[in-house]
C-alpha cells in the first residue's frame, strides 16, 4: 500500500520547529537560551500529543482528534488526521478481506457436503449392483431409481450454482420486457404440478382483473416464482395450500407467494437466502433440495433492484413477496451479493 504524500510531509514537521519557535531563535545571542528552551517546549508538547493521538488511533477514538474550538489545525494535526484515516482504511480493508476469506471456507465447505452425499449414495448402490444386487429383481430397479435421484441431485447443484455465478459475473445478462404476470403463474404452477399433487398441496391463484403489465425479464421472473412455490410445497404439509397473489400498488405490482405449512422461526428469517442454509436439513435434503433456491431468487431481484421480503409465524405458514415495476427501468443490473 502507497503512503499518502501528505503523511510523508507531516513526518518532517516532528523534527522541524513551527513558526513561533524561528521567530524566538531570531531575538539575538542574547535571548538564545529561551529559544532553545522554547522550542524544546513546543517539541516536548507535539511529541506528547503524539503518543496520545497514536494511543487513540489504537482505541479508535477519532473525536478526541479534534483541534479545540477556534484553534487553527498545524502540519501535525493533518498528520494525526492522516494517519488516522489510513489507519482506519488499513483496518476496513483487512477485515473485509478476513469476512471474504471466511466465506470462501464456508462456501467450499457446503460445496464438498453436497458432493459428497449424493456421490457416496450413487457409489453404494452401483457397487452392490456390481456385487450381485443387479440381477436381484427385487431391488435392482429400486437401486436403479436411486442413483438416478442422486445424479439428479448433483445435476440440480451443478446447475444453480451455475446460475449464481453467471449473475455475479454479469455473464447472465438481464432484460427489461413488458410482460402479463398472470402469464408467467400459470407457467410456475404447470412446473410444479406434479410435485404438489404427490405432496396432496393445493395450488391457487389471486390476480387483480385489472391487473397492469410489469416490466423485468419474465424467464427470470418464473424462476423466482418457481423456487419460492417449490419451497412452499416442501415445507407444507398434506392438505396444505399454496397461494399465487398479485395487486397492483400505485406505480408497481406486488407479487406474494402464500403458504399455510410449517412456517420459519423468527430467528432464521435474516438468513434464509444465504447460500445453502437450511431451517430443516434432514426435510430439505430428503426432498432433492440444493439449499440455494432462495440465493439465486435473492440474486435474481437484486438484478432488478428488488429485495424479498419474507413474513412467517411458526405452525402457520410463511408470505414471501417482492414487486416489479409497472413503467421500464433504463437498465437491469446484476447484483454482487454473497
Amino acid at each position: 500500500m502507497s503512503i499518502p504524500a501528505g503523511l510523508v510531509a507531516g513526518v518532517s514537521t516532528l523534527l522541524v520547529p513551527g513558526p513561533t519557535v524561528w521567530a524566538a531563535a531570531a531575538v539575538g545571542a542574547g535571548t538564545a537560551a529561551a529559544a532553545y528552551a522554547a522550542g524544546h517546549a513546543w517539541l516536548d508538547r507535539r511529541l506528547t500529543l503524539l503518543r496520545s493521538t497514536l494511543r487513540q488511533i489504537r482505541d479508535q477514538d477519532f473525536d478526541a482528534l479534534a483541534a479545540p474550538s477556534g484553534s487553527p489545525d498545524d502540519e501535525l494535526d493533518i498528520l494525526l488526521r492522516e494517519a488516522h484515516r489510513t489507519g482506519q482504511s488499513l483496518e476496513n480493508e483487512i477485515r473485509e478481506l478476513e469476512e471474504r476469506e471466511s466465506y470462501r471456507r464456508e462456501f467450499i465447505g457446503n460445496v464438498s457436503h453436497e458432493l459428497k452425499t449424493p456421490i457416496f449414495s450413487v457409489q453404494g448402490f452401483a457397487e452392490t449392483l456390481l456385487d450381485g444386487a443387479l440381477e436381484d429383481e427385487a431391488v435392482n430397479r429400486t437401486f436403479l431409481e436411486k442413483i438416478l435421484h442422486n445424479v439428479n441431485r448433483l445435476d440440480n447443484l451443478a446447475r444453480d450454482l451455475s446460475t449464481i455465478t453467471k449473475i455475479e459475473t454479469d455473464e447472465l445478462s438481464m432484460s427489461g420486457e413488458e410482460f402479463d404476470v398472470p402469464e408467467v403463474f400459470e407457467a410456475t404452477l404447470e412446473s410444479v404440478e406434479v410435485k404438489a399433487e404427490k405432496e396432496g398441496i393445493t395450488l391457487r391463484q389471486d390476480v387483480d382483473p385489472d391487473l397492469p403489465a410489469v416490466y423485468g425479464d419474465q424467464d427470470r421472473i418464473r424462476r423466482v416464482l418457481v423456487n419460492l412455490t417449490d419451497n412452499a410445497i416442501k415445507y407444507n404439509g398434506e392438505g396444505g395450500t399454496v397461494l399465487l397473489r398479485a395487486e397492483a400498488r400505485a406505480d408497481e405490482v406486488n407479487i406474494q407467494v402464500v403458504d399455510d405449512g410449517i412456517g420459519v422461526p423468527e430467528e432464521h428469517l435474516s438468513r434464509l437466502t444465504e447460500r445453502f442454509y437450511r431451517v430443516d436439513k434432514s426435510r430439505s435434503r430428503n426432498q432433492g433440495g440444493t439449499g440455494l433456491g432462495l440465493a439465486i431468487v435473492k440474486h435474481i431481484l437484486g438484478a432488478h433492484d428488488r429485495e424479498l421480503h419474507v413474513e412467517s409465524t411458526p405452525g402457520e405458514g410463511s408470505t414471501f413477496s417482492f414487486t416489479l415495476p409497472t413503467t421500464p427501468q433504463s437498465a437491469l443490473e446484476p447484483a454482487h451479493q454473497p
